[in-house]
């Protein structure tokens, strides 16, 4: 398969064949506004007389040269790759190319600030993307040393993996449009430090006047870590209150990880760049992460948003041990990256930071991702099998990253934290600097523990889908436990039963009425029925929680004395991790159609009037608007959506004063517009004429407050302009398509559909604000052209765009794009089955995406089936 697709295969025979690489890259990025100079000196051995390639994504290649030989571009550069044939036990290829900029946030992305006009640029490389920058061996498992040097704007900083060595002036000046509008200026040559051996993907630069905060860490092995922080000059004041907080995160993590694994950082510098426009939440490059600048505040966030970037920091920072200092050896071990990556934050968090309830946060929204990515057709094994580039893509989903966390949970419970870090040392030491497999992993985790850790693997690693654990329980006449089982089942397509050490809780009221646990019990399961010995003939409890302190990763079903409880009591719940175990268990059996969907959201109302885990209480109002808006009785859904709004608003008055959860009740209501004193609030609200004690409507809920007008169609794409006017920034732009895309008429839908599908000027967040506004309204008429537009449109999408804006048109991770989700469901499933009978050589990766709609369809209308019945 030529092309930029690289299977494994082909990346198994490359490695095979070249050894020891060392590349020198010169980048100059003063030549315009469209494109900049790449050039490449790359030397490696090989098998004499053997056959390779070099991966390049660029429109045009000046110069090729392999060991001395001028190559035709024209002849050797094709399908993305440069052949080299005939090669000799020790090679040189240097390639001058002529590189594209990024508008999509894959490669070099240049974005251009609307608040001053200033320039910026960043890379994202992964999953294969330098080769969108320089002409490289773009595999993990080929590490190499590199040497970069780049020219660049006199006034302006550049960073990559290691420091700057030297920082030279040259003569002339910057190309018109390289600055933007603003003057030409001189031009300066950063010459960086050589790289330690490392792979291509998480190479990196930054380029552009950022503002710089600076620190440093006292490193356990003696030496002193430089470590920097930056983001766009517009961003500087709003981000300068949080620099230093984010600083002590940090160190926080560097002492925590060194004192864990037993290895101190191993890099010269540590630089996070926050950076416009970026698709994913950060990356690990090297000593360089770059992260998502909405994790800047200007403007009031929830608590849970705060949380989440505490996590995101710990969790970069986590890879430079898992995944940068080793790494996989082929994208099926992703897993090795991302899995322990979120597990090691979630604890660091819970264990260095003032975040300790972090166990509940994963729960709520980790967990939660996991358990509905692994009842979709397309769930995956956590080592997946991952036949070429298209597969990888995929797969940053909630298996390999949620799921493969919550089963590491279990992992340490399992082996014992202790055992389990030790060997963690040990793996990390053994390949410092290399690559690694899965079975790597294993031998020193079993080498630690004692255990056999290989049937364990094969179980939960290596096979799909997801337990069920049901407790039954038998009480005599004096309410005493007689008879106690976990039950384990498993799903038809995936019969694997697991093993599982797992906890039981007794919960009861106190005195107050507050529900606390009053004894705990821990165990061994396999196999399809398991004793709880332990509590044989003791007083039963009023709830009885299994999977305390959610040690595990199932599904729960609760005895029905135990689920009665729950649904009546959970506001009461002390404990938040024991909350938010119950509330996911009570969401799953919602979306599974054995609990009704209104019962689910008046319980919610009620347990969220008193809850103060912001995490669970963002998860439990969006789990709210979903019951309501998708799976209750299409014939009561009006009515059940008032009533929440109406809900919502009582609690927004309620709410104290300035606080988190007044904060997010607002958003939430926002979402409905259904009510009757609906447009009177929010427009009382954008005027000041209506205000709430403690609430400021900053510019993030003012233009808020707007996308909910545009929404109910009670502004103009006119009063929306204006607004922009007033303060137009990157930001700003992108409410405002955002909020035209979800006024509900057939102009804003046409406009909508045609600007993210032809606009070729849009950048990436761009595009993703309209597509995810496009399918927000819940009126089917709206869509009924659309459903037949959607699947015709598919195939060109998948062939014309980038991977990563064909994602956010057919199916991103976020579940809103161009896909018309509230068409009626039973056209969609229709037009989706269709699509897949006739295409079924359609790419892997695409056919995914569709199946996971249609599923979603699908279970649209059995859960609306269920609760029509009721």
């Amino acid at each position: 398969m030529p092309g930029s697709n690289l299977t494994q295969i082909e990346a198994e025979e490359r490695q095979g064949i070249v050894s020891h690489p060392a590349y020198v890259v010169s980048l100059d990025v003063t030549q315009g506004s469209k494109t900049f100079t790449s050039a490449t000196t790359l030397t490696f051995d090989a098998q004499p007389g053997s056959s390779t390639f070099l991966d390049l994504i660029a429109p045009q290649v000046d110069s090729i040269v392999l060991n001395g030989e001028q190559l035709d571009p024209a002849v050797a550069f094709k399908d993305d790759r440069i052949a080299l044939e005939n090669l000799q036990e020790h090679n040189q290829v240097d390639v001058i190319a002529t590189c594209d900029y990024s508008r999509t946030g894959e490669g070099l992305h240049r974005s251009v600030d609307p608040a001053d006009g200033r320039i910026y640029l960043y890379s994202q490389f992964e999953v294969p993307d330098a080769r969108r920058v320089y002409a490289v061996f773009d595999q993990p498992d080929v590490k190499a040393t590199f040497d970069f040097t780049v020219v660049a704007p006199e006034s302006w900083t550049v960073l990559s993996n290691s420091p700057a060595g030297s920082v030279e002036n040259l003569a002339g000046k910057t190309a018109d449009g390289t600055l933007g509008d603003a003057a030409a200026e001189g031009i300066k040559r950063w010459i960086f430090e050589q790289t330690p051996t490392m792979s291509s993907y998480l190479t990196a630069f930054v380029a552009g006047p950022y503002a710089q905060w600076t620190s440093e860490y006292a490193n356990e092995d003696g030496r002193t870590v430089p470590m920097g922080l930056y983001c766009r000059q517009s961003l500087k004041d709003a981000f300068d209150k949080d620099a230093e907080s984010l600083f002590d995160v940090t160190k926080s993590g560097f002492a925590f990880y060194a004192k864990t694994w037993g290895v101190p950082y191993p890099y010269a510098k540590y630089d996070q760049v926050f950076v416009p426009e970026y698709n994913a939440g950060a990356m690990e490059n090297i000593a360089l992460v770059t992260l998502r600048d909405s994790y800047i505040f200007e403007s009031k966030v929830s608590g849970a948003v705060i949380n989440r970037r505490v996590e995101t920091v710990l969790h970069e920072l986590a890879h430079m041990w898992f995944g940068d200092l080793v790494t996989m050896k082929w994208w099926n071990d992703l897993w090795l990256n991302e899995s322990f990556a979120e597990f090691m934050s979630t604890l660091a968090t819970s264990e260095a930071t003032e975040h300790t309830d972090d166990w509940a946060t994963f729960c709520s929204g980790e967990k939660s991702w996991a358990l509905a990515e692994d009842q979709k057709p397309t769930t995956h094994p956590i080592v997946a099998p991952i036949h070429d580039l298209n597969d990888t893509y995929v797969n940053f989903d909630g298996i390999t990253y949620a799921k493969g966390a919550s089963v590491l949970k279990q992992l340490v419970a399992y082996v014992g934290r202790k055992k389990f870090f030790e060997g963690i040392h040990s793996y990390l030491t053994k390949h410092a600097y290399g690559n690694a497999t899965l079975n790597d992993l294993l031998a020193e985790l079993s080498q630690a523990s004692g255990r056999d850790l290989d049937s364990w693997s094969k179980l939960w690693l290596e096979q799909s889908g997801i337990n069920t654990i049901t407790a039954a329980i038998d009480t005599d006449a004096d309410d005493r436990i007689i008879k106690a089982n976990l039950v384990q089942t498993a799903p038809a397509e995936f019969p694997v039963l697991r093993p599982h050490r797992i906890g039981v809780g007794f919960y009861n009221a106190d005195k107050s009425g507050k529900i606390i646990r009053t004894d705990r019990f821990e165990l061994d399961i396999d196999g399809e029925s398991t004793e709880i010995s332990d509590i044989i003939g003791l007083k039963r409890p009023q709830f009885i929680l299994v999977n305390d302190d959610d040690l595990t990763y199932t599904k729960l079903r609760f005895d029905k004395e135990s689920l009665d409880f729950a649904a009546a009591n959970l506001y009461a719940f002390e404990d938040p991790l024991a909350r938010a175990v119950i509330w996911l268990s009570l969401w799953d059996m919602t979306r599974d159609a054995e609990f009704p969907a209104e019962h689910f959201a008046a319980l919610s109302l009620k347990a969220i009037s008193t809850e103060k885990q912001s995490t669970t209480f963002r998860y439990a109002l969006s789990q709210i608007s979903g019951a309501v808006h998708y799976y209750v009785a299409p014939k009561r859904r009006a009515a059940i959506m008032k009533l929440v709004a109406q809900s919502l608003w009582k609690l927004v008055l309620a709410a104290e004063a300035g606080s988190d959860e007044q904060f997010q009740l607002l958003q939430a209501y926002l979402g409905y517009g259904v009510d009757d004193d609906f447009e009177d609030n929010a427009q009382g609200l954008l005027s000041g004429e209506l205000t709430l004690d403690g609430l400021v409507i900053d510019n993030s809920l003012r233009w808020l407050i707007i996308h909910a007008l545009a929404a109910n169609n009670l502004i103009s794409d006119a009063a929306i302009d204006a607004e922009l006017g007033t303060r137009e920034t990157t930001e700003n732009r992108e409410k405002a398509y955002g909020a035209k895309a979800a006024r509900p008429t057939a102009q804003a839908k046409k406009w909508a559909w045609s600007e993210a599908l032809d606009d070729n000027d849009l950048t990436n967040s761009q595009i993703e604000a309209i597509a995810m506004s496009f399918s927000q309204n819940t009126d089917p008429q709206l869509y009924k052209d659309y459903v037949e537009s959607f699947f015709g449109t598919v195939n060109s999408i998948w062939r014309d765009k980038s991977f990563h804006i064909a994602e956010t048109l057919i199916c991103p991770l976020s579940g809103q794009s161009l896909y018309p989700r509230f068409a009626d469901a039973h056209q969609l499933v229709d037009f989706a089955e269709r699509w897949l009978n006739e295409n079924k050589d359609a790419d892997r990766a695409l056919r995914g995406m569709i199946i996971k709609n249609l599923d979603d369809s699908r279970r649209v209308l059995k859960v609306q089936t269920y609760n029509a019945q009721l």
